[in-house]
């Protein structure tokens, strides 16, 4: 009877195994909430590109992906660089001496930096052609939300009055308006949750206005929509949260 006994025992463990699997990570797409970190280097396009340079843009995104490997989520970035082509719009202010000229007339330098920052609700699906499990492979993503950027002018230590408070709003060029997303690259979340990251191909497209009533430097009002574009390669981490399958035994 002993020995009847340890063979059931051993034959509802070997049975149970695969019950136990099929609900991990490694053998089937399992609901995840994916907490993502990135990166991208950008370029831009259109009106974007006669008013800055190469960019740089840090991601925070997070949501969820269901079992049919769709994903839902939202993401926000902010956009930096150090190059701005519309460099002429202080043109006005600098002296025969060829400076901009602090309140104690002493030479200022002053520096054009781009800042900018985008908000997007996105819509994603991972086609698991490839990878460790069924919940990596192939990232198709869109979104769709907001964007804003302007030039942040910097005195550094010298205060000049034509560029402080509401003077500064004259040059800053700030423009927001919708925007659209689109990514298509990998997606890999490791069996054991240690290695996880994406990389591939990113594309922002914003339909922009200026939101400044006036310029100082040139005296005229922005009107219109302006087509900013950023085009660029991403590359982050991602934190998977998901549950693990159950592996305790019951008895009755």
């Amino acid at each position: 009877m002993c020995r009847y006994h340890h063979a059931l025992l051993f034959t509802v463990l070997v049975a149970a195994a695969p019950c136990y699997a099929q609900h991990g990570i490694r053998d089937t797409s399992i609901t995840i909430v994916p907490v993502s970190l990135s990166y991208a280097y950008q370029v831009p396009q259109g009106d974007m590109a006669l008013r800055f340079g190469n960019s740089n843009s840090i991601a925070l995104g997070a949501g969820v992906k269901f079992k049919s490997n769709y994903f839902v989520g939202a993401e926000g970035s902010m956009i930096f660089g150090n190059k701005v082509n519309e460099s002429g719009m202080l043109s006005q202010l600098i002296a025969d001496n060829g400076d901009i000229v602090d309140q104690d007339g002493k030479p200022s330098a002053v520096l054009l930096y781009e800042r900018g920052w985008t908000a997007m609700l996105t819509a994603a699906k991972v086609i698991p052609v490839v990878g460790p499990n069924p919940n990596s492979g192939i990232l198709l993503k869109l979104g769709g939300g907001y964007m804003r950027h302007k030039v942040r002018v910097e005195t550094q230590n010298n205060t000049v009055p034509a560029l402080e408070g509401e003077y500064l709003k004259g040059y800053d060029r700030l423009t927001a308006g919708p925007a659209g997303l689109f990514f298509v690259g990998y997606q890999h979340l490791g069996n054991n949750r240690f290695i996880n990251f994406m990389f591939g191909f990113e594309v922002m497209l914003g339909f922009t206005h200026h939101l400044r009533p006036y310029n100082f430097d040139n005296g005229r009002t922005d009107d219109g929509m302006r087509v900013d574009g950023l085009y660029g390669l991403r590359a982050g981490w991602i934190l998977p949260i998901y549950r693990h399958a159950d592996d305790r035994i019951y008895y009755r």
